[in-house]
């Protein structure tokens, strides 16, 4: 004998979507499965059925990938929850992914190192960043000497060598401008930068600066070269553009997976307190976004969407839930900053919301 429970507690048992569940039940492969109106009523005792999905991954999957920077409200923590929700229509497997917000490239390194999209599309605006990739891709034996040379004249200095060292090296950062001729040093500038400035901060002032101060390392890891040279040959395959995610659309389709990672909205505890500045994805931007989301769900792409949860703080404050009413929000877990003291941190709630 057995009870019958809902899809969203088998979702839970057996580490999985409730739409895959769903897939399952309508494929037939749940002993027992029924429905009762819009729910799938599940045997308690039901075991997971094999998905091909899996399968087909797990035979091509390769060296595991990691990002090569780190970048705030990366996404490392949340990969178990995001897989959750990479999606196929049955036996179909979606043959392109796109994330125009790469960012760290925490999801996208996951997919390069298990899936096996044929085309697949990252983009982001910040042109040092999309630099940092390119160079990765198309020069990593440049790059790997110079990180090896910073990387054996810092780590054994003593803290006033290392200030010495380090803000001459941002200076140098500042003056370059970005050119064929300049790409690689200032890659490789970017990623010391990043491995050794105060918790891997990009912040720039008015002048488009890069402004972070030095962090605390006692040993960085400034030069990962096993790390730089699968990226570089995983992003082979993979199309690196500095642009605005909009135009990202002419890329996508219905046989595409697009996972979007804006700049999140900020929360405060103060009640209903957004930070707006010229250089801010302020709610302006976000509705910009959403009427993208809108576009693009028309060309039947599959699509998810990460952000912050403003009900962590402002229980009234319902703007994603009105601006995404006709997605399925999910919440999950993360671990972040919940006010301005960087060192105060606490799980909070954020927003996956999916087509």
């Amino acid at each position: 004998m057995f009870d019958y429970v809902s899809a969203r507690d088998i979702a839970n048992k057996w580490n999985i979507s409730q739409r895959r569940v769903a897939i399952f039940c309508m494929e037939g492969r749940i002993k027992n499965a029924k429905k009762l109106g819009n729910m799938w009523l599940i045997p308690d005792t039901a075991e997971k059925p094999i998905d091909k999905r899996t399968i087909r991954y797990e035979k091509q999957k390769k060296v595991e990938l990691k990002p090569f920077i780190k970048w705030v409200g990366g996404k490392g923590q949340l990969i178990e929850q995001l897989e959750k929700h990479i999606p196929s229509d049955g036996e179909k497997v979606l043959t392109k992914y796109a994330e125009p917000f790469v960012g760290g490239g925490a999801l996208l390194f996951n997919i390069l190192s298990k899936y096996n999209f044929e085309e697949i599309y990252v983009g982001d605006i910040n042109k040092e960043l999309v630099n940092a990739y390119s160079v990765v891709k198309n020069s990593v034996n440049e790059l790997i000497k110079k990180l090896t040379e910073m990387q054996f004249a810092f780590v054994p200095m003593n803290e006033n060598g290392r200030r010495y060292y380090y803000y001459n090296a941002r200076d140098r950062f500042n003056s370059l401008i970005l050119s064929k001729d300049t790409a690689i040093e200032k890659a490789s500038l970017f990623i010391f930068l990043n491995k050794t400035c105060f918790n891997g901060l990009y912040r720039v002032n008015k002048k488009g600066q890069f402004n972070v101060p030095m962090g605390a390392y006692k040993n960085p890891t400034i030069c990962d070269e096993k790390n730089l040279r699968n990226v570089s040959e995983a992003l082979q395959k993979v199309n690196i553009v500095c642009a605005d995610y909009s135009l990202s659309k002419d890329f996508i389709d219905k046989d595409t997976f697009v996972y979007l990672d804006p700049p999140y909205r900020p929360i405060s505890e103060t009640a209903g307190f957004t930070a707006y500045n010229a250089n801010c994805f302020d709610d302006n931007e976000q509705i910009r976004l959403a009427k993208f989301i809108d576009e693009i769900n028309l060309s039947g792409a599959k699509i998810m969407l990460s952000n912050s949860d403003p009900l962590n703080v402002n229980s009234e404050d319902t703007f994603f839930e009105e601006l995404y009413k006709a997605y399925t929000i999910n919440k999950v877990e993360a671990t972040r900053a919940i006010n301005s003291k960087g060192d105060s941190r606490g799980k909070i709630k954020e927003l996956l919301i999916c087509n």
